[in-house]
């Protein structure tokens, strides 16, 4: 099973290609978004301990079309490990700089001027209401791109180490893209 995964994990696309393979289909931006795998770990191992969630688990960015279909999952990180910090230490920004825009979420904000985040605070003036409203427009499917992911039972709780859910989360891709097409 694990040399099958490995194999697998091995076909998954890069970001770069998955980013030409949007750039050829005419699409103008890729959505950005991370997720946390869970895992179970003890409660001494604080590193897997994402706040956020109040879980364990590892940090998974992905970068999706904005057709919702998955283009390519990062190797995990710690799951305390913030979305803005995994975003540099792949160097997505910088990647997704070569043409397309990469609207974010909140956890993005100070990452790039490519990558763009909605206004943050309460009692927003109208307009930054409706950019917000418009920007989640274009980030939904990137939700939908993640569920797909996740989708997959194996990922609902990885009951293994927790250093191989980059490689699963891989395989995972590999299959969710030959399954769709």
């Amino acid at each position: 099973m694990r040399e099958t995964t490995v194999l697998l994990a091995q076909q998954a696309p890069t970001l770069e290609q998955g980013l030409r393979r949007s750039r050829r289909h005419g699409w103008a931006y890729v959505i950005v978004d991370g997720t946390l795998i869970a895992c179970d770990r003890a409660g001494a191992d604080r590193p897997f301990y994402s706040g956020k969630h109040k879980q364990h688990g590892m940090n998974v960015q992905v970068v999706a079309a904005p057709d919702g279909e998955p283009r390519w999952p990062s190797w995990s990180l710690l799951g305390s490990v913030h979305d803005v910090r995994a975003a540099r230490v792949w160097r997505i920004a910088e990647r997704i700089a070569a043409g397309l825009l990469g609207p974010g979420d909140k956890g993005y904000v100070g990452l790039s001027q490519v990558v763009f985040c909605p206004f943050k605070g309460r009692g927003n003036p109208q307009w930054k209401k409706d950019a917000n409203s418009d920007h989640v427009k274009l980030r939904n499917t990137g939700e939908r791109a993640i569920a797909q992911i996740k989708n997959w039972g194996v990922l609902r709780r990885l009951r293994c180490c927790p250093y191989r859910s980059e490689e699963i989360t891989r395989a995972v891709l590999v299959l969710q893209l030959r399954e769709t097409g």
